[in-house]
């Protein structure tokens, strides 16, 4: 993943393992692992997750930036666990430290049992007013060189001036999650980049354009130079597993997520090995995003389709190692070459 990638406008994410898989004894090595070989491959970030079972996301981010020397962390950021004054602090901390960007992903939402136990009853479409008010106001402290006074309908401050300031080239790129109506307007509204967990590409080649400032979607991705290859590794990697499949649908009974119920329904549908779109690791519980899977040029293929709908940044998951990232880039490298920068 390199100038090619660059010149085509492309930018992609990795993932942090989440704490839940790992010990503490080698959970900060798994993280430092994952990081370092995410910018050997040219990864411009990487995503860190957030929820009431994880390690703290900025904990984390730490880590990522003192053990590599450009990867920016896309730090997931819940209204329920901060006040926007607190992240907006975290942010300039960090880039006063180490002179690096960092990106947030600002999320409504999550386990609808985490709000619960944190006493937010609120509904669905209000948790993205909120995040609307909520990111505004931590953008305005970023970027003013005054104090900012805000009388909101969730949020209140009065002459707050960030100290220390942050460097205006290294203000914050925003993501959203886009898969809901009211995600995708507000995205819009913040001027966001607004992620999906996609559906097979043909049913946006078949759809009106997505009205958003850009677009990125969340996906995994398993390719060899044969489609063999690439399906036999797949399925080494994520089996059937009737317990997580029982898991699977527990989590659909206590969610109100909609990109979940949307990647439920399409999972229903049966994959076949000439279509590279694969639901298989979310049905069994093993990850939370599609995958492609496929020879190099079948994937890069689809890739290009999606760039062709509006997707210009990709976030992968969590890669299983330094080869598989290889072969990743070996994908995004052609699918590159596919499409107008």
């Amino acid at each position: 993943m390199t100038d090619r990638l660059i010149e085509s406008g492309l930018k992609v994410f990795a993932t942090c393992p989440p704490s839940f898989t790992a010990s503490p004894l080698t959970y900060r090595r798994q993280v430092v692992d994952v990081a370092r070989w995410s910018e050997a491959a040219g990864c411009e970030g990487i995503l860190v997750y957030t929820d009431n079972g994880l390690v703290d996301p900025w904990l984390v981010a730490q880590q990522i930036l003192t053990h590599t020397n450009r990867l920016c962390p896309l730090v997931a950021v819940q209204p329920v666990y901060m006040h926007p004054y607190a992240v907006a602090k975290m942010v300039a901390t960090l880039g006063f430290l180490h002179g690096r960007r960092v990106y947030l992903n600002m999320v409504a939402g999550g386990f609808k049992n985490d709000l619960e136990a944190l006493n937010d009853p609120t509904p669905h479409d209000e948790r993205y007013a909120r995040l609307v008010e909520y990111t505004t106001l931590i953008m305005q402290l970023l970027g003013s060189t005054r104090p900012v006074t805000l009388n909101g309908r969730y949020y209140r401050v009065t002459q707050v001036k960030l100290t220390p300031p942050l460097d205006p080239a290294l203000k914050p790129g925003v993501f959203v999650s886009g898969s809901s109506d009211a995600g995708l307007a507000a995205a819009r509204q913040l001027g966001a980049l607004a992620v999906r967990y996609p559906k097979p590409v043909a049913e946006y080649e078949a759809a009106p354009p997505i009205d958003a400032a850009a677009l990125g979607i969340r996906i995994g991705i398993i390719a060899r130079e044969e489609a063999s290859e690439a399906w036999a590794v797949a399925r080494g990697r994520f089996p059937e597993d009737r317990q997580g499949q029982l898991t699977h649908q527990l989590a659909m009974k206590v969610t109100d997520s909609e990109w979940h119920k949307q990647l439920s329904r399409l999972g229903e549908t049966a994959a076949a090995e000439d279509q590279p779109y694969w639901m298989v690791p979310f049905e069994n519980y093993k990850t939370f995003c599609p995958y492609l899977v496929g020879s190099y040029e079948r994937v890069a293929d689809e890739i290009a389709r999606y760039v062709g709908v509006g997707y210009r940044t990709i976030i992968l998951d969590v890669p299983a190692s330094l080869e598989e990232l290889e072969h990743i880039g070996v994908v995004c490298e052609r699918a590159a070459a596919r499409v107008t920068p």
